[in-house]
């Protein structure tokens, strides 16, 4: 085995100017594919790695462990753990089998084209209704808030009368600040109360809904049918995911469209090309700040050429991996004509993310929608003037003024 250089570097992961790639992150995967790293919040230090073969190594490898984590204070970007230590995002096999198994059936290419005009739905209302506002608009409140978080509450039914609660406690949880850490467990509690009370009636009356699908999904032979709490905390990792990726991507790449009028004029050129064209968007674009859950190494292992000792925390950068020049020649650039090849931006591995389905067809609705509705759509100030998310772990513009 060779080491790197293993002196640790404060990552704080904070920058926030525009879409542009996070400098340090980038000097980071300069100096080679592992890097010893001190994140803002957690015990100790930890490795980060940010080669595609590293990262797809360490998130396939069962010697690198997220169920570790639990009960540790470790290395992480906000003030408290985003997830709970029963969610799907920190378990191992065969726990993780058998959630996911149950989850996924939620997510079949089948039931996510059941999905699509439900989507199309949300879209054209909100679409309509900001028509009807009339410009200037902001498109962050009107499409990119509402879709994801309206859509993945509608799937799971949930009351109109609750929706904006439900959003709200979901800020809470993502918030970086210190003093925000008691405020987000508490949100985290509050969702996982809400669905558990939801679940005993979907069982006895079930609809069809996914929280009805998933409480009467089979699970494999010899497994225990799922625990109105491990349904809960399902249902909290949907509604987390609704609001994140989609929501963040949805304003970026409309940014991106009206800032690049190449780019755009070709997709409303030839807009059966746009599904192909997101996936190098979504490979692009940076849709959140630094690193999300870690694992810890069970046993000795080299990743890269570099020696992880048992008992190390590894941080995998799946936007750094979108980036490497060995597998995306010249990254840095947007190309709409690249050849597909698939990216980390849902994750990889035992962990990649099920709602993946949903969020392209959000995406895709969406954007799709939107410049076919409103084809003379253009920012409302100039780009220097658009205010960013500071304040989360999360890429977007806090607002978006479109006019037309």
């Amino acid at each position: 085995m060779t080491s790197h250089d293993t002196t640790a570097r404060s990552c704080p992961f904070d920058f926030a100017d525009g879409l542009e790639f996070d400098p340090s992150l980038a000097a980071l995967a300069q100096r080679g594919p592992v890097s010893r790293i001190r994140l803002p919040y957690g015990e100790t230090e930890a490795w980060l790695v940010t080669s595609f073969a590293g990262v797809r190594q360490v998130t396939c490898d069962p010697r690198f462990s997220r169920a570790a984590i639990v009960g540790r204070d470790y290395p992480r970007m906000t003030p408290e753990p985003i997830v709970s230590p029963e969610s799907i995002n920190v378990a191992d096999p065969p726990h993780a089998t058998r959630l996911r198994h149950v989850a996924a059936q939620a997510f079949t290419r089948e039931r996510v084209a059941g999905m699509r005009p439900a989507v199309d739905r949300v879209v054209a209302g909100l679409l309509t209704a900001m028509a009807e506002a009339g410009p200037p608009a902001d498109l962050v409140t009107h499409l990119s808030v509402p879709l994801p978080h309206l859509t993945i509450c509608e799937l799971l039914a949930v009351p109109e009368s609750d929706r904006d609660h439900l959003r709200t406690c979901t800020m809470r949880l993502l918030a970086t600040s210190p003093d925000t850490k008691q405020d987000a467990a508490d949100a985290k509690a509050e969702l996982r109360k809400y669905f558990a009370d939801l679940i005993p009636d979907r069982r006895r009356a079930p609809g069809e809904d996914l929280l009805s699908a998933m409480a009467a999904a089979p699970v494999p032979e010899g497994e225990e049918p799922l625990s109105d709490d491990e349904l809960a905390v399902l249902a909290v990792t949907l509604i987390l995911s609704g609001n994140d990726t989609a929501t963040c991507q949805i304003s970026n790449i409309a940014y991106l469209l009206l800032t690049r009028p190449e780019e755009r004029s070709a997709l409303e050129r030839e807009p059966a090309r746009f599904p192909d064209a997101l996936e190098e968007l979504l490979r692009f674009i940076p849709f959140r700040k630094g690193v999300g859950i870690p694992r810890i190494a069970l046993e000795d292992a080299e990743v890269e050429g570099t020696a992880i000792r048992a008992g190390d925390y590894v941080h995998v950068s799946y936007l750094a991996a979108n980036r490497d020049p060995v597998i995306f020649p010249d990254p840095h650039t947007l190309d709409l004509e690249r050849p597909a090849h698939p990216h980390m931006t849902f994750g990889w591995g035992g962990h990649h993310c099920l709602a993946a389905p949903l969020a392209r067809a959000e995406l895709d609705s969406a954007v799709t929608g939107l410049l076919t509705r409103f084809p003379h759509l253009r920012l409302d100030v100039d780009r220097d003037e658009i205010q960013w998310d500071t304040g989360t772990i999360r890429r977007f513009p806090i607002r978006l003024p479109v006019t037309w």
